[in-house]
């Protein structure tokens, strides 16, 4: 059997991540007590697939400079591919990321060589037969890339799956790119937020419901409920609420990259989407328990996780979101 090969055309960033008790008051200034610069953004999700089971591919775009050179050599490390050329005219972007004592976090971003992607750029990702394409909401929130990626998104082949993300940036993409994606959409994992800022607010079956009606094409739809684990709402079926697995969390940032990476992984390998769901809460709640975003652990990992905690994922509270 070919192992299933995932396409991820968002962004990987470098992240310059400060460890703080709270947030500074507006005017002020507080010193972290620690310091880290790491590869993140996409590059989280990536590796949740990646550790289990998927072939990855990143055909996103990155730059020329210390943080494109950061990026390929952390893909390279985690044996994901890449496969378009460095842009020549600017380095990969960054983003500040404040995880604070409960472990929340808070990012400034500054995109670079991935907010500037053209369809010559895409014209070299060719799609095979078993792929799977993702994307986040970033890349399309940036002028420079939506046009292009959007294209490239609704000429995907039928019947290959693609996933979205909406992320937190969803309210900074043009309604008509938004429109456009979310009619190619197989599966859409969000936030509470997000399915709130799509869907209108309401319980996780209620923003589920019409998360589907506004996907016309999808197969199901994820809404991530953070500590609480998920709700999933298949297409043609009843959603359901997976609960997940209780863990004392120190950082959650990536958590929900986690999630969805070993969502995808699990379904690509013929999981159905409650089983799935509840391999990718388990896989969020390890990585909230590890420092950085790319704490993916790997498919043994989880399994064993799962096999500790009885199997009964209802009987605990996961972090997902």
């Amino acid at each position: 059997m070919t192992t299933p090969r995932l396409l991820h055309i968002g962004s990987a960033v470098v992240d310059h991540v400060y460890r703080l008790d709270a947030l500074p008051e507006a005017g002020s200034e507080k010193v972290a007590a620690s310091y880290a610069q790491v590869v993140g953004g996409g590059f989280n999700m990536m590796v949740a697939a990646a550790r289990t089971g998927m072939a990855v591919a990143f055909a996103g775009q990155h730059g020329t400079g210390p943080n494109g050179d950061a990026l390929r050599a952390a893909l390279a490390a985690e044996k994901i591919a890449t496969l378009t050329p460095p842009s020549r005219e600017m380095d990969t972007g960054n983003c500040v990321v404040m995880i604070t004592a409960d472990a929340e976090r808070t990012f400034v971003s500054w995109p670079g060589a991935e907010g500037r992607v053209t369809p010559a750029m895409l014209a070299a990702v060719a799609p095979s037969t078993g792929d799977w394409a993702f994307i986040s909401g970033y890349t399309l929130s940036y002028p420079g890339s939506r046009e292009a990626l959007a294209g490239w998104i609704a000429a995907l082949p039928r019947p290959m799956p693609f996933v979205f993300d909406p992320a937190p940036v969803v309210a900074d993409i043009p309604a008509p790119i938004l429109e456009r994606v979310l009619a190619r959409t197989d599966w859409l994992s969000c936030n509470a937020a997000e399915a709130a800022f799509l869907a209108g607010k309401g319980d996780a079956a209620a923003m589920a419901a019409r998360l589907l009606a506004r996907c016309p094409a999808a197969r199901g739809v994820v809404v991530r409920l953070g500590a609480q684990g998920c709700f999933v709402h298949p297409a043609g079926a009843d959603g359901r609420m997976v609960e997940g697995f209780s863990v004392e969390a120190v950082d959650t940032n990536g958590a929900g990259d986690t999630h969805i990476g070993a969502f995808v992984s699990a379904l690509a390998h013929g999981q159905d989407p409650f089983e799935a769901a509840r391999y990718a809460n388990a896989a969020a709640a390890i990585s909230v328990t590890r420092h950085g975003g790319a704490s993916a652990p790997a498919d043994t990992e989880i399994r064993d996780f799962i096999a500790r905690s009885g199997g009964a994922a209802d009987r605990h509270h996961a972090a997902g979101g």
